[in-house]
């Protein structure tokens, strides 16, 4: 089968197209025909060798990137617990680091756990946008474990994460105070966001001028670190999804009275009805697939130079 990765880490070009086996389906194992996957920072991450302590000596090279993909069941082993069949469209939570390897490749052998239906009505490109960014969103919120009526701040609202993030938490009864620059607003309005602040410095003090005394947390999906501290009450939360600092430190320092959550999506790999919760929102229409731009999957490199370029809105999206 043909798979996207990398032998070497660097820059978008080290991606390469390879052939590689077809993997084998084992007991409680679905092997999912893929057809497309979204590039996500942790992507760009592991291309550029940040997980490589994780990678090194469990796998072997060409490693693949990739945390969600959508396609067709293809073959379900035997043993397996599942109400899915060979055929159903399905979209999938992938671990890169786990012996499946990351989602860029034609055929994925998965958990069942990790695999789920597709919302109906969308298209392969769509639904691989919902896996990974809206299990990291819920794993926050369920993390914060805020009340509802409480105030929750989230930075980078117009983009997947963040706008996964706005709409969970207005399911969930919160109320949202998001940032966004000005050519977002509308977007971030129509996400839910119940206040929309201007995004850049001094975007904590705006958030206070809002919610006076300051929210209960912040989801921090923009990376702002120590910008974002500011908007927090004493005793409230920051959830912190991805750093590129070294595994297991905080990139605020001290935080004071402030406690940092550090969301982990991996801890949800196998939160079979917490992703078909999802799928059950995107139904619903509360939960929006924003899907950026499409490329072949041998233009990976393409993608990737896309997305490090900053301001995608959505999700890009490799076909296989």
């Amino acid at each position: 089968m043909k798979a996207v990765g990398v032998f070497g880490y660097g820059d978008p070009e080290v991606l390469e197209v390879v052939d590689i086996p077809l993997p084998e389906v084992g007991p409680g194992q679905i092997r999912v025909r893929v057809h497309a996957v979204s590039v996500n920072p942790s992507d760009v991450l592991l291309r550029r060798g940040f997980t490589d302590p994780m990678l090194a000596g469990r796998l072997t090279p060409p490693y693949r990137p990739g945390m969600d993909a959508a396609g067709v069941v293809d073959e379900i082993g035997r043993d397996t617990v599942t109400d899915l069949h060979v055929g159903d469209r399905v979209m999938a939570i992938v671990i890169p680091v786990d012996p499946s390897g990351g989602a860029y490749a034609e055929y994925l052998v998965l958990d069942a756990r990790q695999v789920v239906r597709a919302p109906a009505g969308t298209t392969h490109a769509e639904a691989a946008t919902l896996p990974m960014n809206g299990l990291t969103a819920r794993r926050a919120l369920d993390v914060l474990a805020l009340a509802p009526g409480d105030w929750i701040a989230v930075t980078g609202a117009a983009g997947a994460l963040g706008g996964y993030t706005v709409q969970l938490a207005k399911a969930d009864g919160l109320r949202v105070v998001a940032d966004a620059a000005p050519a977002d607003e509308e977007l971030v309005r129509s996400l839910g966001a119940d206040r929309v602040v201007g995004r850049g410095p001094g975007v904590a003090e705006r958030i206070r001028e809002v919610v006076p005394g300051g929210v209960e947390a912040v989801m921090d999906a923009a990376v702002l670190g120590p910008e974002a501290l500011g908007a927090v009450r004493p005793g409230g939360q920051i959830a912190l999804a991805r750093s590129e600092g070294e595994p297991g430190t905080s990139p605020l320092g001290d935080t004071g009275k402030v406690a940092v959550q550090n969301v982990f999506v991996p801890d949800y790999r196998y939160a079979h009805e917490k992703l078909d919760s999802l799928r059950v929102l995107a139904e619903e229409g509360r939960v929006t697939l924003r899907v950026a731009a499409e490329y072949p999957a041998d233009q990976a490199a393409d993608a990737h130079r896309r997305f490090e370029a900053g301001g995608v809105r959505g999700r890009l999206v490799l076909r296989f």
